[in-house]
């Protein structure tokens, strides 16, 4: 009999490549830095009159500093713990670079941002961990190229992490091919264009009150009253903005989404993320 190792059993025909793999320590830290951002981005639906905490609000956007360290840090442990080779960081710098071109072609423009659709579909083929980095990569590159830097920008990472984290946890990243697959994610971009807009509604909310508007936020108010307040301020300030956003992402996933999705997993098997490189002695 032998004692020999048999060999690893190959991945089956398309399943899922996980380029950047999420371990304890990365899980931790994404727990903590969402746990950071909700608590930054809710906090209005949370404080009642005479609250402290909204007796504090106008220092609320100093959070940004310390939200994000941990969104780097975060990305950090992502990497350092799965061994991000050289071929996944030039897939995550290709696709982040893309997602930043292509965000400032729909910008002012009834929300037509078409690298909504570019993150959707990079999740779901490379799954979660990868999604999470790419994500939040693509939003800080953007904010550089756009000039869009400020207290917004880390809950823009956050967001974008999160639901381009999402598409990569959508059923049967193994199995389900073709018209069904095309539909649930345009299904779910079209959702989570609407959740992106909804926490970034949230983030800035609270800071208008010098407006003095029916639909800010008003430290002073009940709590439901101020739900009825930013449920009123979404659909009469950004209503349109998310929803050509969500549009957008349906139309290009159900057109172009088998023909990206096709490259990206054909680019993946390619590239064999699992496989470390090795270099022969000359």
């Amino acid at each position: 009999m032998s004692d020999a190792t048999p060999p690893p059993m190959p991945k089956p025909p398309g399943a899922q490549v996980r380029a950047v793999r999420l371990g304890p320590r990365s899980v931790a830290a994404l727990v903590l830095v969402s746990a950071v951002g909700v608590a930054g981005i809710a906090w209005p639906l949370f404080a009642g009159p005479g609250s402290q905490v909204s007796a504090h609000a106008q220092d609320a956007p100093w959070l940004f500093a310390g939200l994000l360290v941990l969104l780097v840090g975060v990305v950090a442990a992502t990497i350092s713990e799965s061994g991000l080779g050289p071929k996944a960081v030039a897939m995550l710098g290709v696709l982040a670079a893309t997602g930043a071109a292509l965000r400032p072609l729909g910008a002012g423009t009834a929300g037509i941002e078409p690298m909504f659709f570019l993150m959707v579909l990079s999740g779901r083929v490379l799954g979660p961990g990868f999604g999470f980095v790419l994500g939040s990569v693509t939003m800080f590159a953007s904010a550089l190229l756009t000039g869009g830097v400020g207290p917004w920008m880390p809950f823009q990472m956050l967001s974008m992490g999160w639901f381009t984290m999402g598409a990569g946890l959508l059923p049967g990243p193994d199995r389900l091919r073709g018209r069904g697959e095309l539909v649930m994610l345009a299904g779910y971009g079209f959702l989570a264009a609407f959740g992106y807009g909804t926490v970034m509604n949230l983030e800035g909310w609270p800071f208008m009150g010098a407006l003095a508007s029916n639909v800010a936020f008003d430290p002073q108010d009940t709590v439901p009253a101020n739900l009825a307040r930013f449920v009123a301020y979404c659909l009469t300030t950004s209503l349109g903005w998310d929803l050509g956003r969500a549009v957008v992402t349906v139309v290009l996933t159900l057109t172009l989404g088998a023909t990206l999705l096709k490259a990206l997993r054909r680019a993946t098997r390619r590239a064999a993320f699992e496989t470390p490189v090795t270099f022969e002695p000359r």
